[in-house]
């Protein structure tokens, strides 16, 4: 394994890993907004009340190439802007707010930053500098997603939470595959990047 002193993408590309503020903050914004627009892609399924959407795999990369808490601030701002109305979550018959944090897509909305930090964690310990690590690096990101989002359909969700073995006909059994096949995708960027511009 690399021995990164924790250095990230952001951190080299910079040049240094002490960046300016405003550095930070672009990033931060940038990602954040890359995943209110990840958000308008979005496939609703008949037989569920959660989209299929590009967001985690925005929210994986994100953290990958920010670092844990840089990428876990973008998700937390992004939260931020949808609770306070902004039209950056999916489409979906509840209106955007607080209700919609509180409804079925709940538990994966919240569980953004914390995946973002452990994919993040993962890259700056240099697991995005190969294909396979990156992958573990991201799949550990999208389990806290998936974990989070089963957990609160299945006992927290508002109006009527749903019990476990419902939740994961809800939650995840319909996105578990398309979801990994993103993730294989997006776990080649980062390593891609690195050897690209010979950054490692």
């Amino acid at each position: 394994m690399y021995q990164t002193n924790g250095t990230t993408l952001l951190t080299t590309v910079a040049g240094r890993a002490d960046m300016s503020a405003g550095i930070r903050i672009a990033a931060v914004l940038f990602m954040t907004v890359l995943t209110a627009a990840a958000a308008q892609v979005s496939i609703p399924l008949p037989f569920t009340p959660v989209p299929l959407t590009l967001q985690p795999m925005i929210v994986l990369l994100g953290g990958a190439a920010l670092g844990s808490r840089l990428g876990m601030a973008s998700q937390v701002l992004y939260l931020f802007a949808g609770l306070a109305g902004l039209p950056v979550f999916a489409s979906s018959p509840l209106p955007q707010g607080v209700l919609r944090v509180l409804g079925p897509t709940g538990g994966f909305l919240m569980a953004y930053p914390l995946a973002a930090f452990v994919t993040g964690w993962l890259a700056e310990r240099g697991f995005d500098r190969r294909y396979l690590t990156s992958v573990a690096a991201m799949v550990a990101g999208l389990s806290v997603i998936f974990t989070c989002g089963v957990f609160w359909l299945a006992w927290f969700m508002v109006p009527a939470p749903v019990g476990l073995p419902r939740a994961l006909v809800l939650g995840l059994y319909p996105f578990v595959a398309a979801d990994l096949v993103k993730v294989l995708l997006a776990s080649a960027v980062l390593p891609g990047v690195w050897k690209i511009f010979k950054l490692s």
